[in-house]
């Protein structure tokens, strides 16, 4: 399988893993001169540009698109047309009407698209999606996810205070896919309304409070951005609630941040006894070597393209969750610009 790969800082690092799991990394790009010359002994006999638009020209069966945050939906577009397989990462679209041609795109394509979504296969969440599916937790009410880093302000100033930098640049809303992502999967629901609240007032960019109406009447709260606490499990936190039951990923250091915290509440039980414990994922290996647990999901998703360009199956994250992941964000920026007032999400699901 020849892939082309788009953008060399995250994406060199997916490189790396298309490398090790035999993916043949044939081009890259990167506008940045001083990447693309790093770049060139972790790819070697791939062609490195500048321009993304060479790599329409070459014989790519698939693309992985990690440019800046908010410029992906026109070149999967442009390659979707071309009929070359995408995988893009976490932002689909900035608005709308991109969110609607991406679709079209991919939907009349003979290729696909998938969103390169690794928080959606992170090991704590695919094991809560589990709990959830397998009818514990009974109807789902309330899902909390957090996507959150610990940084003093030097550092927090240094990465959204830039306006040069698509960090600089996106809505507090906007990085809102590795949470929204999740809580999407694990309630295949789709995101109806949303209101955006900043955390702190006098830092209203820092972090942000979402609360999201789900298509099946439940309620998801997220947080992200920078608060205090980072996650050990790749600053990612998930919290469930059912009818029945509670599933959350452990708040600990290390290791056990990435298990989750079953309780199954008395009544619930034929002995009258709540129940209460703590399961652990079971590692992933590849080629009788494990992986580290926050890769597993980056690895996952990658398997996961493999399959759907040399198998047929079907994309982990297709394009419409992607897009209705990424609108969220676009709609909590407009609640936070009228006063946290709530503002309907557009509909893409399958009609």
């Amino acid at each position: 399988m020849r892939v082309g790969v788009i953008g060399l800082s995250r994406g060199l690092h997916l490189a790396g893993w298309c490398r090790r799991l035999g993916m043949e990394v044939v081009a890259a790009c990167d506008r940045d001169a001083a990447r693309r010359e790093a770049s060139r002994k972790e790819l070697p006999g791939a062609v490195v540009t500048g321009r993304w638009e060479d790599l329409l020209e070459h014989r790519l069966d698939g693309v992985v698109l990690a440019n800046d945050f908010d410029e992906h939906a026109p070149l999967a577009i442009a390659f979707l047309e071309r009929g070359v397989h995408v995988l893009s990462e976490c932002a689909a679209c900035v608005d709308e009407d991109e969110g609607r041609r991406l679709v079209e795109a991919a939907e009349r394509s003979t290729a696909t698209y998938s969103f390169a979504e690794n928080f959606v296969h992170h090991p704590h969440v695919r094991l809560v999606r589990q709990v959830a599916e397998g009818g514990e937790l009974g109807r789902v009410g309330l899902i909390e996810a957090d996507y959150l880093h610990g940084m003093s302000p030097e550092v927090i100033t240094a990465l959204i205070g830039d306006p040069g930098s698509w960090r600089g640049r996106i809505a507090a809303t906007a990085y809102c896919t590795h949470t929204v992502s999740p809580v999407l999967a694990v309630t295949g629901a789709w995101p109806v309304e949303v209101a955006a609240f900043p955390a702190d007032e006098a830092s209203p960019r820092d972090a942000v409070v979402m609360t999201v109406r789900l298509s099946t009447g439940a309620l998801a709260v997220t947080r992200h951005g920078f608060l205090q606490g980072e996650p050990d499990s790749h600053w990612s936190w998930l919290s469930v609630r059912g009818s029945r039951a509670l599933a959350e990923s452990v708040r600990a250091p290390g290791e056990r941040s990435w298990s989750v915290r079953v309780r199954a509440e008395s009544w619930t039980r034929a002995d009258g006894v709540a129940h209460e414990e703590e399961r652990t994922p079971p590692p992933l290996t590849l080629n009788g070597q494990r992986v580290e647990r926050q890769d597993e999901g980056t690895v996952r998703v990658l398997q996961g393209f493999e399959a759907t360009v040399e198998r047929g199956e079907p994309p982990l994250v297709p394009v419409r969750p992607a897009v209705a992941a990424s609108l969220v964000g676009v709609a909590g920026a407009e609640s936070l610009r009228n006063g946290s007032r709530p503002v309907r999400v557009p509909d893409f699901s399958p009609k």
